[in-house]
């Protein structure tokens, strides 16, 4: 354990409290098992170091920060590295990649009865969550999901402002006004823009010069090692994860054939239901269908969208009409739940949306009770008319 012990303190040496990211003053520290579940680059890492050096500063040794594909745990389990840092006076342990970790939910189980007073936070990737029924961790567990940088965090991170996070009645109720507060003395466009082409993921402030590497780095192991952990799937399958991605990347916003789909990748219909959901779970697509559709693994969206614009311009698809709801999407069901809208495009609550350009008309929508246009390209908005870029300020 000593090995675990020296990495932990160079970790805790070398990590920066500077900017905490939105959902870090949401949790409730003092539960006794937070699960901690996000996309690669989110920055599920970084925020566990900064809680531990903000709270551990003078007493360092009653935490420990372990990543599980750690080569110690070829020989070891979880339960014999909490089991003999309780005995020497430890008292939170923090996990970090858990779902590299064989029957980690079992582990985590015992862990958690048979030390009461050891609290444990873990994180792993947003697949997690199909474990919640196999391992009853319901009641023992805290899950708390973190998304990668919105727009309103981005602009915090490149210093432009420290803005408050907006609801979607204060946007829908005074936008123009929160626009006119916060694009005073801010060019907000070429910003958004720049957000949209690489502002979405953490690592995006190590430089921009080896971004699109480390993005394309960040797919591959999620599908190869992520995925493959807890499916159990080869390498064929593997292949045609990424076969599927790139082929939705160049078609998308997309109403899928499933049938067409299969065929592409060489495969069949439940199949490619299954990828699909694997894909949507892993924070690579958007899955989004009309109210009152039951969701399941076998159960075909209505419309599929990358999960961001940064996998937009990876994959080359640059289509401004395919960035403007891929945006939307993206930002609004982090916070709200989303569906198509049978007159519009998405519907949150009972509110209606119609994506556009700055020349978007209410044609559409004109005749539907709270209904808005969300136009791209305009700093502000009037009347029921939103820019796009405001919608980036929901987290």
């Amino acid at each position: 354990m000593d090995s675990l012990v020296k990495i932990y303190l160079r970790l805790f040496q070398e990590t920066e409290v500077g900017k905490l990211r939105y959902l870090y003053s949401d949790i409730d520290w003092n539960e006794r098992c937070i699960a901690l579940i996000g996309a690669k680059g989110a920055g599920k890492t970084t925020l566990l170091l900064q809680h531990i050096k903000m709270n551990f500063a003078n007493k360092k040794e009653a935490a420990l920060f372990v990543s599980l594909d750690n080569t110690w745990f070829a020989k070891h389990t979880i339960f014999d590295l909490a089991d003999e840092f309780y005995m020497n006076g430890g008292t939170h342990l923090f996990l970090d990649e858990i779902h590299h970790y064989p029957n980690w939910a079992i582990e985590i189980k015992n862990i958690y009865d048979s030390f009461p007073k050891l609290k444990i936070v873990f994180t792993g990737s947003s697949l997690l969550q199909i474990y919640k029924s196999t391992v009853d961790l319901s009641r023992r567990v805290v899950y708390e999901v973190l998304e990668c940088l919105s727009f309103r965090e981005f602009l915090n991170f490149e210093k432009v402002g420290d803005f408050p996070v907006l609801s979607l009645e204060e946007i829908l109720e005074n936008h123009q006004e929160i626009a006119f507060q916060i694009t005073e003395n801010v060019k907000i466009i070429p910003l958004f823009k720049k957000y949209l082409k690489n502002g979405y993921y953490l690592f995006y402030r190590e430089g921009l010069k080896k971004y699109e590497r480390k993005l394309q780095e960040a797919i591959n192991n999620v599908i190869d090692v992520d995925i493959s952990a807890i499916e159990n799937i080869g390498f064929e399958s593997r292949y045609k994860l990424k076969r599927l991605l790139a082929t939705l990347a160049a078609l998308v916003p997309y109403t899928p054939n499933i049938t067409e789909l299969a065929k592409t990748i060489d495969t069949n219909r439940n199949n490619t239901l299954k990828y699909l959901t694997l894909l949507a779970n892993a924070k690579m697509l958007n899955l989004v269908s009309y109210e009152n559709k039951t969701i399941g693994d076998l159960t075909k969206p209505d419309k599929i969208l990358l999960n961001n614009t940064n996998l937009s311009y990876l994959y080359g698809n640059t289509n401004i009409g395919s960035m403007r709801e891929t945006f939307f999407v993206n930002q609004v069901s982090a916070v709200e739940n989303l569906v198509l809208a049978r007159n519009g495009d998405f519907m949150v609550n009972d509110y209606i949306f119609e994506i556009g350009g700055k020349n978007k008309t209410y044609n559409q929508i004109k005749d539907i009770p709270n209904s808005f246009i969300v136009a791209d390209n305009i700093e502000i908005g009037h009347k029921n008319k939103i820019p796009l870029w405001l919608f980036g300020m929901l987290y």
